[in-house]
């Protein structure tokens, strides 16, 4: 049964996308009215179109659900073992450290979209999503977060590049980055990113 599955598969206030509900068995219509029953009964309150989530009440007894960051990391970043994408642009590099701007925009690059690059709205936050270069997996995907960051670097950077290279290097090491796995991708990526691949030396940090 849905209700079932749903009870077993999700925790409270975490996105629930119509996408992942739809079995073979079962008509979009019949979904839909099952979706629409357990809303009306208050097992699932509807985030957004296509979107749920199992209420959590807080101590004061109102509902909480989940935030558009979160709903936008399950869509397009990862959920459950499933890695499909990664923060990108401004959003990295502020997270990285090397940018104190704080975008407008989240910039997200992930497997999950189908169309050219767009900004979309998730609640009331907007988020700019675009396709990868290469298709995003659980083991490439630091690798390509870093490629894609020294694409433009200079339009991230607050300071030097050698603070820059420190930042990366630091990156590099927590996350395993090999020489090889340098390899198998950057001549995906266009000229600039070989640019800045040398100007920082990074080849000096990988193992």
């Amino acid at each position: 049964m849905l209700y079932d599955d749903i009870l077993e598969n999700y925790k409270e206030a975490e996105p629930i996308f119509f996408s992942d509900l739809e079995r073979g068995g079962i008509s979009k219509s019949a979904l839909n009215q099952q979706l629409k029953t357990m809303c009306k009964n208050g097992f699932l309150e509807k985030y957004d179109t296509g979107i749920y989530y199992r209420p959590k009440k807080s101590l004061l007894k109102s509902s909480i659900g989940p935030n558009a960051d979160m709903v936008a990391r399950y869509r397009f970043i990862s959920k459950g073992k499933n890695v499909d994408g990664f923060y990108a642009g401004n959003s990295f590099a502020n997270q990285l450290g090397i940018s104190t701007q704080v975008p407008r925009v989240v910039e997200i690059v992930s497997n999950n979209t189908n169309s050219s690059a767009r900004e979309i709205m998730i609640g009331n936050r907007p988020f700019y999503v675009r396709k990868p270069v290469v298709p995003v997996t659980a083991e490439n995907v630091y690798v390509l977060q870093m490629l894609e960051l020294l694409k433009n670097l200079d339009a991230y950077l607050d300071g030097s590049y050698q603070d820059a290279k420190e930042k990366i290097a630091e990156y590099i090491e927590m996350h395993g980055i090999t020489r090889k796995d340098i390899d198998l991708y950057i001549r995906d990526y266009p000229g600039t990113v070989f640019k800045y691949y040398y100007e920082l030396e990074l080849d000096h940090v990988l193992a």
